[in-house]
């Protein structure tokens, strides 16, 4: 597979001392790239559908922070991020969950244990559930970043395509329970990692 789906590799990556310098231009880039792509799931949710682009940025800015220029350290950060490419069968999302501030991180995180089980994508008249990233909860506690994928069926990826197709977001958590309207920008910029 190439493209716009394809696997990171080493070629693609700067490193920290070609990234430095053009840090500034390729993050107000990523920014607006992102834009589309960053959803407000109610005030205590944010979603951020990835792409090729998105995890590069990502991959730069972590072996930037943790000064790692070597091949071996650079690939490991590859592997990593691959995991999160969206493929051909599914879209790719990181999920912030970002409850109160002045609470106690334990206790507001708390409170969102299960999400695994409440999320959904509305795309046309299909509803599919957020298939999450294992090992990022478990039954008392769970991450505040959590890495989700929506398996695209065929049907699915052609509704995807299809501008004015509705698209939306919603979560039934029993402590939590939002639905938000995307809109169509963000279809087209989902559509447009496939095209």
């Amino acid at each position: 597979m190439g493209g716009k789906l394809a696997k990171l590799a080493r070629v693609d990556i700067l490193g920290p001392a070609l990234y430095t310098p053009v840090r500034d231009d390729f993050r107000r880039q990523i920014i607006a790239l992102k834009k589309p792509r960053r959803v407000e799931i109610g005030d205590k949710l944010t979603l951020t559908f990835e792409n090729r682009d998105t995890l590069r940025f990502q991959v730069e800015e972590m072996l930037r922070a943790e000064g790692v220029s070597s091949d071996a350290g650079i690939q490991a950060e590859l592997d990593v991020y691959n995991t999160l490419m969206p493929d051909e069968d599914s879209l790719s999302a990181t999920l912030f969950l970002d409850p109160p501030r002045d609470e106690d991180p334990r206790i507001r995180l708390r409170r969102f244990v299960g999400i695994d089980e409440h999320l959904t994508l509305e795309l046309g008249p299909h509803a599919i559930r957020a298939a999450f990233e294992p090992g990022r909860q478990e039954a008392d506690r769970i991450s505040a970043v959590q890495y989700v994928r929506f398996r695209l069926a065929p049907a699915a990826r052609r509704a995807l395509a299809t501008a004015g197709t509705p698209l939306a977001l919603a979560v039934d958590h029993p402590n939590y329970r939002q639905r938000v309207a995307l809109p169509d920008e963000t279809r087209a910029a989902l559509a447009a990692d496939y095209g």
